[in-house]
């Protein structure tokens, strides 16, 4: 007795062309899985090659061979609520029938990628180069990832975060850090005043907290996620003391602050100070 293959008829590779001095970064995909991509700009060129590989002793009757580029905001907890922002697209094949192998090369010219790759707790925004080979019944399709980022010029003003708080006639204190604004591999410095200390301290931490906003009005859903946390100081401190603050942002996972991302998502990021007492 024989039996029936329903299988994809063929396989598809795409490849991105790579550029001299381009770099690979690194993303999570939607399973938080690790994966790395080249790296463009927006108005980058992108361009690279598609090979249709058939199964042995197959043919391919098809309506057409196709591909395109897709900036897709992608919203992990209503699949509902997701976009497509960027959808351009190349026909590479009319409709026929694929007796051989092909390679088919591809370039989209000065393409706009407006928006940074992004992957936060409620929404991922991605591009990717997407093939079908259209079929009358099942399609064949492959995506290829990459990854978008927009560099900006550092800010001319870059002033320093100062704050007092305190409980009335118990505690006191002033908390500095010299700037506001921070690159991804920087190091942020500052330094907390203990100008009044009457209960009894057991410990200080600063943590680093992303602010993810979906949404806006009252239909906006947003999530807190501590990236990390450490120790600033052990014990009871006096009145006076000074506690210095160094923290190297390179250990942490960052993106840039978004403000708005298509009208839909911004992302911003906090300082947090936590006192505990005994």
């Amino acid at each position: 007795m024989s039996s029936l293959s329903y299988g994809p008829p063929c396989e598809i590779t795409v490849n991105i062309d790579k550029i001299d001095g381009r770099k690979n970064a690194s993303m999570k995909d939607r399973n938080r899985q690790v994966y790395k991509a080249p790296v463009f700009m927006d108005g980058e060129d992108v361009k690279g090659q598609v090979t249709v590989t058939l199964n042995k002793g197959k043919k391919l009757e098809h309506q057409g061979v196709r591909v395109e580029l897709i900036g897709q905001l992608e919203n992990l907890i209503d699949s509902k609520q997701s976009s497509t922002f960027l959808q351009l697209m190349r026909d590479l094949e009319p409709p026929g029938t694929m007796t051989d192998n092909q390679t088919y090369n591809f370039e989209f010219r000065k393409a706009e990628k407006q928006f940074e790759s992004y992957n936060g707790i409620m929404v991922r925004i991605r591009y990717f180069i997407l093939v079908t080979i259209n079929r009358q019944y099942a399609k064949v399709t492959k995506e290829e990832e990459f990854i978008v980022q927009n560099l900006q010029e550092e800010p001319q003003l870059n002033p320093p975060i100062k704050m007092e708080v305190g409980i009335e006639d118990c505690l006191h204190i002033e908390f500095e850090f010299q700037n506001s604004k921070f690159h991804l591999k920087d190091c942020i410095h500052g330094k907390v005043n203990f100008n009044l200390v009457r209960i009894k301290i057991r410990q200080m931490e600063l943590s680093l907290i992303r602010r993810e906003t979906v949404g806006s009005g009252q239909n906006a859903i947003t999530e807190n996620e501590t990236l990390t946390k450490y120790e600033l100081m052990d014990g009871a401190p006096v009145k006076g003391e000074v506690i210095p603050v160094r923290f190297y942002l390179a250990s942490t996972e960052l993106t840039p602050t978004y403000k708005n991302i298509n009208n839909r998502v911004s992302t911003k990021y906090m300082l947090n100070l936590v006192l505990l007492d005994e």
